[in-house]
């Protein structure tokens, strides 16, 4: 089996009508081979309506070229629920996806995140805190996440990137799409200093039930979600929940009683969310999970095969990382140069050293030694 086939079989798994999360992932836990899955679903057709059926007979090639297409392009991948850098953490979420479709840095994903989420329109308060917060929270090497959307989302981001950090962007739309239509530069600035992840193929218009999917994945890649200024209808209030019932932790701003957008944040923490004021305060509750996540990646990298590399900071792959980053900054790119590792094992081996305080992270996705 060429790699090829084994990515068609994903394209056209993933693009099955009707064939849900569940069916396919009971399918990848019995046969880790996707293309024997896919045989073993087209011989299944009465498990599958007769849409699924006719679709896993006769596949559109064209749309399949497109997404192949999409996916031949620099720095655009698939990132599979079998691949060893899969994110661990929504390993653990009711509807595990099966595979992303990732623009940018896929090892990203890997890193402790904070979900920073909000009104989309915003107050400018709002908005100033949403910057104050990722700002602080980037600087303390938490990778900030949120889903592009107008108001609190794309101030979060930008103010990350402006931050010299990175910053992850879960979208409704499919990976070649754009919504709102206004974030045209900022989703290139995620796609190209930090990663644009969706679990809808290429091509793949907004529709309103894709944001509660997309908040789902949001809550369940992040250690912790922030509520910055929410109505009691918002969206925001559906990641929150679902990071609470992920057994994430929850933040919520106060605000003005006098403000509507502070109603949900209000609910919220009358409903035990814990209250924040500053950015410490969510660094100090989320920095133990952060240093559990490090280690728990390193021990799954140095398991699999594929990608084994990182065990302990005591393990010579340490040493040689170490020794790599010599005096002076250095990117992620040198450093895989420098060392021979694979990315995603290499993003934490770096985390582990930057939790135990012999590496930091510093603007532009460089990384130092503590002296």
């Amino acid at each position: 089996m060429s790699d090829t086939d084994a990515l068609r079989a994903w394209l056209i798994l993933l693009r099955t009508p009707g064939l849900g999360l569940a069916m396919l992932r009971e399918r990848l836990a019995a046969d880790r081979d996707i293309v024997a899955v896919l045989a073993h679903l087209r011989g299944s057709p009465t498990r599958l309506g007769e849409a699924a059926s006719a679709w896993l007979r006769r596949p559109d090639e064209a749309r399949l070229a497109e997404d192949l297409a999409w996916l031949d392009a620099p720095g655009h991948r698939l990132l599979c629920c079998t691949d060893a850098d899969f994110p661990s953490l929504l390993e653990h979420i009711p509807q595990p996806p099966a595979a992303l479709f990732v623009e940018g840095d896929a090892a990203l994903l890997l890193h402790p995140q904070v979900a920073i989420v909000g009104a989309r329109g915003a107050t400018p308060g709002g908005l100033a805190h949403a910057r104050r917060f990722a700002t602080a929270l980037a600087q303390a090497g938490f990778v900030i996440t949120s889903g592009m959307a107008d108001g609190v989302d794309g101030a979060a981001h930008a103010a990350a990137l402006a931050a010299g950090a990175s910053t992850i962007a879960v979208i409704g739309t499919g990976p070649d799409l754009v919504y709102p239509r206004k974030h045209q530069a900022l989703a290139q600035a995620v796609g190209s200093r930090g990663a644009l992840v969706s679990e809808f193929p290429p091509g793949t218009a907004p529709r309103a039930d894709h944001f509660p999917r997309r908040n789902r994945l949001i809550a369940g890649l992040s250690l912790g979600t922030l509520v910055i200024e929410a109505g009691l209808k918002s969206g925001s209030l559906i990641t929150a929940r679902l990071a609470g019932e992920q057994g994430r932790e929850v933040f919520a701003l106060p605000g003005s009683v006098h403000n509507p957008l502070a109603r949900g944040c209000h609910r919220l923490i009358r409903e035990g969310v814990r209250l924040v004021e500053e950015p410490a305060e969510l660094i100090e509750v989320l920095a133990p999970a952060a240093r559990a996540l490090g280690v728990e990646l390193a021990t799954r990298l140095a398991e699999s095969p594929a990608a084994a590399s990182a065990t302990s900071p005591a393990d010579p792959e340490h040493q040689r990382l170490r020794q790599a980053l010599g005096h002076d900054p250095a990117t992620l790119d040198e450093l895989a140069t420098r060392t021979g590792l694979p990315l995603a094992a290499l993003s934490s081996t770096l985390l582990m050293l930057e939790l135990d305080g012999q590496v930091e992270s510093l603007p532009g996705n460089r990384y130092q030694c503590v002296s």
